[in-house]
């Protein structure tokens, strides 16, 4: 399809996402996906409860959400939105690499509204944007690429004898 208008969004709850994404809790760092364009984008969020396993000790008195935790659940949405293409359902995903930005503390009882959109996807690379906000302020934005090895190591040449 050339256009977004003809892809057919959907939501997934937090049982239906485990068929799509790979982490399993701890590692599971969005809670629901309020809409899903596969190919496209998805967006839904995160909710930080105090009882976390990293706020005892980032930081004692004051505990705010890790940046890498933030990453991981940009991360973790923008799979999403590739793993639910047919051809991709349930595969393994590798991070390669990130330009982040935070603007805001994420704290203790903060929902994280997160926004990804694929900017290309092409040999088992994905290039994407991901935004997060905490009430309706931007706190964490990085533009991603992850790879879905099964694809991309096809697309290796052979090493040299």
């Amino acid at each position: 399809m050339s256009n977004t208008e003809d892809k057919k969004g959907f939501s997934l709850d937090i049982v239906e996402l485990q068929d799509y994404q790979q982490n399993r809790y701890p590692y599971l760092l969005i809670d629901h996906v309020d809409e899903v364009i596969p190919g496209v984008s998805a967006k839904g969020f995160k909710n930080f409860t105090f009882n976390e396993w990293f706020f005892p000790k980032h930081f004692e008195g004051a505990p705010n959400v890790p940046g890498a935790i933030q990453l991981e659940s940009l991360a973790q949405m923008i799979t999403i939105a590739i793993t639910t293409l047919p051809e991709l359902k349930g595969k393994t995903t590798r991070f390669i690499s990130a330009d982040l930005k935070f603007t805001k503390e994420i704290v203790p009882g903060n929902k994280l509204e997160i926004e990804t959109k694929v900017d290309s996807w092409k040999r088992g690379l994905l290039h994407g944007t991901g935004f997060g906000y905490v009430d309706g302020e931007l706190a964490v934005q990085a533009k991603m690429v992850i790879s879905v090895p099964d694809i991309f190591l096809k697309f290796i040449p052979p090493k040299k004898k």
